[in-house]
This record gives structure tokens, C-alpha cells and sequence, in this order.
């Protein structure tokens, strides 16, 4: 894919250490890209990785995991949006296990991550831990990705209540995350509705986004504290980026046990559209009155001068010419009267190209390194 300077939606990214003074092992990216196949398909890709694993280690998994999936969304075409998610994430696992492998002090580290692959208007996700992705759509939020945790087990199989999974003492026991000895496998499920089977849920991958969708990609440090209808509140009417620092504010006053990163990416409405359209319409043209003004001047003197050597020269014909008589023999001679005039060269000034309302336009950087333990995300 091509690398772009601006995204076609609005993004914004926040990550906070949280309130217990433990090291950030989160890291995440945003990046804008155009398709190779025509150059003009906008995309954008997101992902978040929660790093799990001691003595600063979780926070060097989950480096690897950005890094590796976001280069192999780079250099893709994006012909293939879920298969290219599902091998970057599988090679992202092999790599965290292999560098596990080399270091006493980052053995058993590991990442949990959440992708969202925005290609046009369409969606794709991938999952693996208990990072989480929300869509936002006509006043309701949906939690799309599932948990790969003990506790969102126990609630499958009825062993739990929801009431009791919030403070469950198992609830940071994670199921699958990437550097596992196991091979990874990553989760398409895209649920919209709680009621959809899994197999209805894949079939959801590469769904249309409407205008005023929101996505919001976090890590547990967000949704082990924040509830859900609290989330939707959060962005109701409400700039993106300042929505995301109100939400880390939430969480840290509710005690911030955990790392918290969260992304925001955000479809323009049609209002937005159309206002981009009436600024541009509204923008000034460059003048075309001063130059119009300098010719008509031009010719005006032009002209007078004209006028008046054709006075002086009959004035001085009159005064030369003999009486007449019956016979004229003298030839009157032919005066021409040469025009020189100062050329005028009009300089057209293009109208400026009116630039798209949008959000952030570069790429996001993984944050700076820091950590937390294992035992969960």
C-alpha cells in the first residue's frame, strides 16, 4: 500500500500509565494508507497491544506485535484484508515466542491485540486477548470482539453471572495471546448483536461503515473500569480526542490499577461533508478587477495620445499648405503613426484546493517503552 499523509477518518489515540506507578506496556499505531491497485482507495489501519509478562518484558512483546502486523499491512495490496490480518498475526506470535526464547528475563512474556482495518467505507477486525473493539452506530454501542479469558468462558457455559465477571478473581486469566507456546489463532468474530452465532459474526468481516460511526479500540486498563453505557456517554457530542482524555480520567478516578490506551477513528456525516464543500465554495477567488482596470487604462491613454497627434498634425497641415487652386499638383504625403504600446501580461492565480476537514493525518507512533506483569493484560 501507499503511505498517505491524511486518513479519511477522524482518529485520535491516548495512552496513559494509569494511578499505580507501574511501567506502560501498551503500545499502539494509526496509520493512513492508499490502495496500489488504483491509488485512490483510502485505508486506514489501528491496532492496540497490551503486553503481559515481568521484568519489563510484556512491553517488548507487544512492540514486536505492532511493529510486525503493522509492516505486513504496509506492504500488502490490500486485495486480501482478512488473510493478510490472520498471517501477520500468527507471524507476530512466532515472533514474540522466538525472542522469548533468547532472553531469560523476557521468558513467557506475551501481547494480547485488537485490530481494526478500515479499507473504504469497509471493516474488518481481528482479536486475540481481551483487548476489545466497540462500534458506536445511531446511539447504541456494541461491544464487537469477545474476550479470550476465563472469565468470558465461565460466562458462556453459565458458570457465572455478568453481575460477578466484573470483580471475578479470575477475570485477568487470559486464554490466548500472542507469544504463547501454543499457535495463535486469531478471532474474525465481528459481532453486532449478542443474539448472532459465531459463524454470523465472521460474516460480518468487511461490513459497510455508515456516516457518524464510531470505532474505539482499549485495553482492559479502559474496560475493567468504564462501563459500556458510560463509553457511549463519553463520546455523545463530543470532540473524539477530548471524549478519549475524559474516558482515561474516568478510569484513573476509579483507581487506574492498569494501563489504559485507547484509539478513536470516526466516519464524517454528511454535515461534515457538506461543510467542507460550502467553505470551499465560500472561499475567495482571486480578483480579476485589478488587471481588467490596468488594460482599459492602457487603451484610454492610448487613445488620447492618438487623438491628439492626429490635432497637432492637421493643425500643422493647415498651416502649411499653399492657397488652393483649381489644380492641386502637390502630393499630400501619407503619414503613418506607429503604436507602441507597453504589452500587458495577465497573471491567472490557480484557486487554492480547499483541504478536507480530518483528523490526525501521520501515522501514530508506538509509545515509549514501559511495563507491567503477568497474570494478565
Amino acid at each position: 500500500m501507499i503511505p498517505s499523509e491524511r486518513a479519511h477518518l477522524f482518529t485520535a489515540a491516548i495512552t496513559h500509565p494509569g494511578m499505580t506507578g507501574k511501567s506502560n506496556e501498551d503500545r499502539y499505531a494509526i496509520s493512513a494508507y492508499r490502495l496500489d491497485n488504483d491509488g485512490n482507495t483510502p485505508s486506514v489501519f489501528a491496532i492496540v497491544a497490551d503486553g503481559v509478562g515481568g521484568h519489563k518484558a510484556g512491553e517488548v512483546a507487544a512492540e514486536i506485535a505492532v511493529n510486525t502486523i503493522s509492516h505486513a499491512i504496509a506492504v500488502c495490496d490490500g486485495s486480501k484484508p482478512q488473510e493478510t490480518l490472520e498471517d501477520a498475526i500468527v507471524h507476530a506470535g512466532e515472533a514474540i515466542q522466538i525472542q522469548s526464547t533468547k532472553d531469560e528475563t523476557q521468558h513467557g512474556m506475551g501481547s494480547t491485540c485488537v485490530c481494526a482495518w478500515v479499507i473504504g467505507k469497509q471493516l474488518y477486525t481481528a482479536s486475540v486477548g481481551d483487548s476489545r473493539i466497540y462500534l458506536l452506530r445511531d446511539g447504541n454501542i456494541h461491544q464487537t470482539t469477545v474476550d479470550h479469558t476465563w472469565v468470558q468462558d465461565a460466562l458462556d457455559h453459565g458458570i457465572i453471572r455478568p453481575e460477578q465477571a466484573r470483580n471475578h478473581p479470575r477475570s485477568h486469566i487470559i486464554r490466548r495471546y500472542l507469544g504463547s507456546k501454543n499457535a495463535v489463532i486469531p478471532d474474525f468474530r465481528l459481532k453486532l448483536s449478542a443474539a448472532e452465532n459465531d459463524d454470523e459474526a465472521i460474516a460480518n468481516q468487511g461490513m459497510q461503515l455508515l456516516p457518524g460511526d464510531q470505532l474505539l479500540l482499549c485495553s482492559d486498563g479502559l474496560s475493567d473500569l468504564v462501563e459500556d453505557h458510560e463509553i457511549l456517554d463519553a463520546l455523545a457530542d463530543t470532540e473524539l480526542s477530548e471524549a478519549l482524555s475524559k474516558l482515561v480520567e474516568m478510569a484513573n478516578e476509579r483507581g487506574g490499577h492498569d494501563n489504559i490506551t485507547i484509539l478513536g477513528l470516526s466516519v464524517p456525516t454528511q454535515d461534515q461533508s457538506a461543510e467542507a464543500t460550502v467553505q470551499l465554495a465560500k472561499k475567495p477567488r482571486p480578483m480579476l478587477v485589478p488587471w481588467m482596470t490596468c488594460t482599459v487604462i492602457v487603451l484610454l491613454a492610448l487613445a488620447i495620445l492618438l487623438l491628439g497627434a492626429a490635432s497637432i498634425w492637421f493643425v500643422n497641415r493647415a498651416e502649411s499648405l499653399p492657397t488652393p487652386t483649381a489644380t492641386l499638383n502637390a502630393a499630400i504625403p501619407t503619414v503613418t503613426f506607429p503604436l507602441n504600446p507597453t504589452d500587458v501580461f495577465q497573471t491567472n492565480t490557480p484557486i487554492p484546493s480547499e483541504t478536507p476537514i480530518q483528523a490526525t493525518l501521520t501515522a501514530w507512533p508506538t509509545n515509549s517503552p514501559e511495563s507491567q506483569e503477568m497474570g494478565g493484560s
